[in-house]
């Protein structure tokens, strides 16, 4: 639909030049350019051959036929490589060039009819225009140099529209936008108002250990992005918040403390507005440690924590379910570490490799004279208020060497098995199932973990990354579980470690 109003707006356009160039004929100059000429036109090599998939892909979003599709990805090729040189060509005349229509007709704009012949010799339409596109920059210069000075809030929106041949402006209230606009000492021929409701948002990503505001004073960490359904947001200590209260983060709006308990536990979980988007990834003072899962790492690993007052630092697992009184209370269930952390860093991550273990509770000492922390392991709060993980790939820590149980096959191209030896397992308590699937080189394995609903086996997770190795930890209840291992392409042996609760 949205490419129909462009073909409509540009033929518009088009006839608003030719309805000129009428005018300039009545007046004794001849609009009809000489005949072209083959030096004017830039040689374009054969369209290289259409990736599988994309035609299909155009057809789907864009709405388009088969052929419409083919048409447009030739003339798209086509633009691409003259709209340089043509650029070049014209030189200060230059007005912009776009691609109209569902076929992606191009059309060049000039400020010189004498360019016309050049333009339609290279099968692109010409449009003769006032403004040139240096015009039109210089003028969102000026706005954009006027707005630093003070924020223009009833103008959202402003752009140069070269198919308008205008710089628009989108107004929330048109009086007080000409005034920025006339106070910016722009040339007002090239500026078009145009009313608007749009309200534009920064948009961010929630990642471990980033600093988030509860209830515009307090300063806690993240622990790990989550989701809910189509619900994202995160988990964190329950200390810094309880259910109802509001966060913010570098400034914005944030979300809404969920759930909370504190003490006897210390978790909690927040639901986002859509400006924050949940990524499997843990701050690291600078860059980032990608989290795939997260099974619980045993006493005397090393392990790493990420919080907004002193950023990364590591140490290693001293024991787990360890029971803390805090002048509030008690909170048990917690592990103990030898990782420092300061006010502020409560909520934030601890992470063994790349698996989630949980979010900061508290501790003693500080990062310069040393001390000890204590953390909620994530696990218990993912179940506790049915969240899943947000992962973004990596390895378990200890491989599939370190699995409770192991199982091998081979398989040819297509094939698939069913593992444990073609039946399933069960177990009787809730908690993490982490299946890590190694293949051979060169080939594409996939997992899947399914579970018995009580007349189906339905996937609960599934590990589908174009390499032969895949890695699968999923939290979950009770019941019967099976792994799917698929060889989608390539052939050859494998070997499955599972663990489960």
């Amino acid at each position: 639909m949205r490419l129909k109003r462009v073909a409509a707006a540009s033929c518009a356009a088009v006839l608003t030049v030719l309805t000129l160039a009428g005018t300039a004929s009545a007046s004794g100059t001849d609009p009809t350019p000489p005949p072209a000429d083959d030096a004017l036109v830039v040689p374009v090599d054969p369209a290289p051959a259409v990736p599988e998939g994309l035609v299909e892909a155009l057809q789907r979003d864009l709405g388009l036929t088969a052929d419409t599709a083919k048409t447009r990805l030739a003339n798209e090729y086509r633009a691409a490589i003259r709209e340089p040189v043509l650029r070049a060509r014209l030189g200060a005349h230059w007005a912009g060039a776009w691609l109209s229509g569902d076929s992606a007709q191009f059309v060049i704009a000039t400020t010189d009819r004498r360019d016309v012949r050049a333009i339609e010799a290279n099968g692109a339409i010409a449009r003769v225009v006032p403004h040139s596109l240096a015009d039109l920059d210089r003028i969102r210069e000026a706005l954009d140099r006027s707005a630093l000075r003070r924020s223009p809030v009833d103008t959202p929106l402003w752009y140069v529209d070269i198919a308008t041949n205008k710089v628009v402006l989108q107004s929330h209230d048109t009086a007080r936008t000409r005034a920025f606009v006339v106070s910016s000492g722009v040339d007002a021929a090239g500026v078009e108002i145009v009313p608007s409701t749009v309200q534009p948002r920064a948009l961010a990503d929630l990642r471990g250990g980033d600093a988030y505001n509860i209830n515009g004073n307090t300063r806690c960490s993240i622990g790990f992005p989550i989701t809910r359904g189509t619900q994202g947001g995160f988990v964190t200590a329950g200390h810094c918040g309880r259910a109802g209260a509001t966060t913010t983060g570098n400034g914005a709006a944030q979300g809404t403390f969920q759930g909370s308990s504190f003490p006897g536990n210390d978790y909690a979980w927040v639901a986002t507005n859509a400006n924050w988007t949940p990524r499997g990834l843990v701050n690291r003072y600078p860059g980032t440690v990608p989290v795939a899962g997260s099974t619980q790492a045993p006493a005397g690993s090393s392990i790493c924590r990420s919080g907004s007052t002193t950023g990364w630092h590591c140490g290693t697992i001293q024991q787990h379910n360890t029971s803390v009184t805090y002048p509030q209370g008690t909170v048990t269930g917690v592990t103990r570490t030898t990782v420092c952390a300061e006010p502020g860093d409560s909520g934030g991550s601890f992470i063994s490799g790349s698996q989630a273990q949980g979010v900061t509770s508290g501790g003693s000492g500080n990062c310069s004279s040393g001390g000890e922390t204590y953390h909620q392991p994530v696990t218990e709060i993912l179940q506790t208020y049915g969240l899943t993980l947000v992962t973004d790939g990596g390895t378990p820590p200890t491989g599939c060497a370190g699995a409770q149980n192991t199982y091998s096959g081979t398989l040819g191209s297509g094939a698939q098995a069913i593992q444990p030896n073609n039946s399933y397992y069960e177990t009787t308590a809730s908690g993490t199932h982490t299946g890590c699937l190694t293949g051979p080189a060169g080939a594409d394995f996939d997992l899947t973990l399914q579970k018995w609903n009580g007349s189906a086996w339905t996937k609960v997770a599934e590990g589908t990354t174009p390499e032969a190795d895949e890695t699968i930890s999923y939290n979950g209840t009770a019941g019967r579980y099976r792994y799917i291992v698929l060889a989608y392409s390539g052939s050859g042996s494998y070997t499955l470690g599972v663990s489960k609760p």
